[in-house]
């Protein structure tokens, strides 16, 4: 696993931990079920608090693109096919909620997202 951080960033270092996952496990590059490094050799790693890399591990966590099993490790839990569905699945659902409450067709609803795409 390829990750990097900018001490110097603007970007939390958490922050840049969590976002360069989410980029690996979107792209196919981490698959579902892969062990993560555990939270100590990845902060050695990377020359980062524990406590850092712990934050970044339990934001994963948060979003549900990992689960971590105790003293087994962190575990990537969704595989990117999943990850996106479950977006695409989320922002149908915004859409059809917010047609609905301005009264629009499905039809108009549909003809919109097609101008959109």
């Amino acid at each position: 696993m390829d990750i990097s951080v900018d001490p110097v960033g603007v970007t939390p270092p958490y922050e840049q931990v969590r976002a360069q996952i989410e980029v690996l496990i979107r792209a196919g590059e981490l698959a579902k079920g892969t062990r993560l490094p555990t939270v100590r050799q990845l902060s050695l790693d990377l020359g980062l608090a524990v406590n850092t890399v712990a934050r970044a591990y339990k934001e994963l966590e948060a979003d549900r693109l990992v689960e971590t099993r105790g003293r087994n490790g962190t575990f990537v839990l969704a595989s990117r096919s999943q990850v996106d569905d479950e977006e695409t699945r989320q922002a149908a659902v915004v859409l059809a909620r917010t047609a609905r409450r301005a009264e629009i067709s499905l039809a108009e609803a549909t003809e919109l997202l097609q101008r959109v795409w």
